[in-house]
């Protein structure tokens, strides 16, 4: 087998890559006063090329990233897309499964793809000498799978499985609760792996369907990262892609082509006293990738940080809501997040505690901290939560198949990619002026989606905990 490598991973989003079917090549290159720059081709049938070169590099991925996830189905098809996924390494038109999974093992790559709310995406690792196979085998599988009854059937088991272990996350557990009322009668409330009676249902008609309709070239960036030569993969790319079809109305790269998603404030409980702890997830609504209060949203976040009593360090850690937490004895842990699509997000925090009799006071003083921002946040938290944001960022960047992933979500959601440094800019410009602003906007007295799993008896009603949104002086 390949060595999964083969295997399905969830993610974030992506939004439409849209050309003109009929304009010739165009090609741009992201410069800064740091290498390397980023390179973008967008051939006759509207497919982007991005790549950026490493001279250093003896690998190289590369990969498509795709503006199609679980938000492109409907509730009959909702599945489809992750469905989809794990068929594409079933054999092709050219290559049987064991010849696909021989060929990849042959010249040492690994071979992955993942689905999300907003895309689908299928990348390879590979040495320099071997992308032109792996752009051959890339594209094989996505236009000429075999999608066979017999394979489709076996995958069934393999996705159900694959859904009782995502069952027993408690955290993937409340998070798809938190979207459903978040965007509940929605695309986005929709969870990706689907319902159980659609995983029994869906038919090679469904997923051939889809993928008439979602991979189109207009929707899809070629993205080549490290040992790689921007015109060798654009000859590459024009090779093994040109007869990919075009959306009837393409839309420009980084142009909203979702219907608006509409927030709901509510709430979803799951009682299970057989837990020994509640888990609670808490968010506004926040803000999609292109929001020019994006990265002012993501410093907040980092001031609030994250935080486990299990790595003892609480009187190290620079976040007041950690301390008050970790002193009274409030949590277990609590992840702050600031979760982005191609129109909206979900900004908030989750929660877990043992210490069930107290879920009010963990509530309040969580939203309490949040109250603060909209009336006192300090200047050495926010330089320290700036200085955190862009050591997150920019080290995660370490690695060709990081630097691919970058490349491929930016281009999708807002049409270009910000250069490591225009990133730090970015996060610089943020001020406690602009914090205290978009707390007011996005926190003080707004609507919250609530969900909550496990002991959770002692948690407050949802219009106590909306009325502390707006009630608490600080």
């Amino acid at each position: 087998m390949v060595s999964r490598t083969l295997s399905a991973s969830l993610t974030r989003s992506l939004r439409t890559v849209s050309r003109n079917s009929r304009r010739p090549l165009r090609t741009f290159a992201t410069a800064t006063n740091l290498s390397p720059i980023t390179q973008t081709t967008t051939l006759s049938n509207g497919l982007t090329v991005a790549t950026e070169s490493h001279s250093h590099a003896q690998t190289a991925t590369v990969g498509v990233w795709i503006d199609a996830g679980s938000r492109a189905e409907t509730d009959v098809t909702n599945g489809t897309a992750h469905f989809l996924e794990h068929m594409a390494f079933k054999g092709t038109g050219r290559r049987s499964q064991h010849a696909l999974e021989l060929e990849v093992e042959d010249i040492g790559a690994h071979l992955n793809a993942y689905t999300s709310r907003e895309q689908t995406v299928y990348y390879a690792k590979s040495f320099k000498k071997d992308v032109p196979k792996t752009v051959d085998i890339i594209s094989d599988i996505l236009q000429n799978s075999k999608l066979d009854a017999p394979a489709i059937e076996r995958e069934r088991d393999v996705i159900l499985r694959e859904q009782q272990e995502v069952d027993k996350q408690l955290e993937e557990v409340v998070f798809d609760h938190l979207h459903s009322v978040a965007f509940q009668g929605q695309p986005l409330g929709r969870t990706i792996l689907g319902p159980k009676a659609n995983i029994l249902s869906i038919k090679r008609d469904d997923l051939s369907n889809y993928i008439k309709t979602n991979y189109t070239a207009d929707r899809m960036v070629l993205v080549g990262t490290g040992a790689v030569d921007h015109q060798e993969l654009v000859s590459l790319a024009e090779k093994h892609f040109s007869s990919l079809p075009v959306s009837p109305n393409p839309i420009p790269l980084g142009r909203l082509s979702h219907p608006k998603t509409e927030f709901i404030g509510s709430e979803v409980r799951v009682r299970n006293d057989e837990l020994p702890t509640a888990h609670i997830a808490i968010a506004v609504e926040g803000v999609g990738w292109s929001s020019p209060d994006y990265f002012p949203m993501l410093v907040m976040q980092s001031i609030f940080g994250n935080w486990d009593r299990s790595l003892g360090s609480s009187s190290l850690l620079s976040s007041r809501l950690s301390h008050i937490i970790s002193s009274n004895n409030l949590a277990n842990s609590f992840m702050s997040f600031s979760t982005s699509y191609s129109d909206t997000g979900l900004w908030g925090i989750y929660l877990v505690s043992e210490n069930l009799m107290n879920l009010d006071d963990l509530t309040h003083f969580t939203l309490r901290e949040w109250t603060r921002m909209s009336i006192a946040p300090t200047e050495v938290e926010v330089e320290r939560a700036k200085s955190q944001l862009k050591a997150s960022m920019l080290l995660g960047l370490d690695g060709t198949t990081a630097i691919a992933e970058d490349i491929g979500r930016q281009l999708v959601t807002s049409g270009r990619r910000m250069t490591p440094k225009q990133i730090e800019f970015a996060i610089d410009a943020v001020t406690p002026a602009e914090i205290q602003r978009v707390a007011q906007k996005y926190l003080w007295d707004k609507d919250v989606a609530l969900a909550a799993v496990g002991s959770i008896d002692g948690l407050l009603d949802y219009s106590r905990i909306r009325t502390d949104m707006s009630s608490m002086v600080y």
